[in-house]
């Protein structure tokens, strides 16, 4: 969720921001929350609930956070390609995933 609320949150409203926040990256139980805010459980677990399903609704459409996944799996490798004491067809390689990354931006 985490990853999704990166690319997406500032799509979610303000509150379901600040919601999301408390409870998956301050890692707040929702009767935490609840207190906090003054409002019940059951409320907070709506919002965080709808506030989620509107995530993976915005990567199911746009995917953006899976490309971000395969995009840095990519440049891990042409990292470790470039690394002191790769062996010599690294540069190949090295060449291949560059050209894959570049058209991925076009």
């Amino acid at each position: 969720m985490g990853r999704l609320y990166e690319h997406y949150g500032p799509l979610l409203t303000k509150r379901q921001r600040e919601l999301v926040d408390l409870h998956y990256r301050q890692d707040l139980s929702l009767g935490e929350i609840a207190d906090d805010c003054g409002v019940s459980r059951q409320a907070v677990f709506d919002l965080v609930k709808r506030a989620a399903e509107a995530l993976q609704a915005y990567e199911a459409r746009l995917g953006l956070a899976e490309r971000g996944e395969v995009r840095r799996g990519k440049l891990e490798r042409l990292a470790g390609l470039l690394a002191e004491g790769a062996p010599a067809g690294s540069l190949t390689a090295a060449r291949r995933l560059v050209a894959e990354l570049l058209a991925e931006e076009g």
